[in-house]
């Protein structure tokens, strides 16, 4: 079983977080476009664009961070940043 933390940053301090149960043996990154608009609906956050470096950022480091500039709409956060928990 895999799950993914998904939290809201704002000022340095969490506004919102989530978490999602993933039951697989292994990360499926084909799938992560799915796994992070589930993780927004829950947030009640807009759904960042998923651009290739996210996917290798995310495999490399076990995270990864968007910033304002990564949604097409406005947000009231400073960033929304996605963790694998082992």
């Amino acid at each position: 079983m895999i799950k993914l933390w998904a939290k809201l940053y704002k000022n340095h301090r969490i506004l919102k977080h989530t978490t999602l149960n993933l039951h697989v043996d292994k990360m499926d990154y084909s799938l992560f476009f799915d796994y992070v608009s589930a993780l927004c609906h829950e947030l009640d956050s807009p759904t960042p664009l998923i651009i290739k470096d996210s996917i290798f950022n995310f495999a490399k480091f076990n995270y990864v961070k968007f910033v304002p500039s990564d949604f097409v709409e406005k947000i009231d956060y400073d960033y929304l940043m996605i963790e694998l928990v082992k």
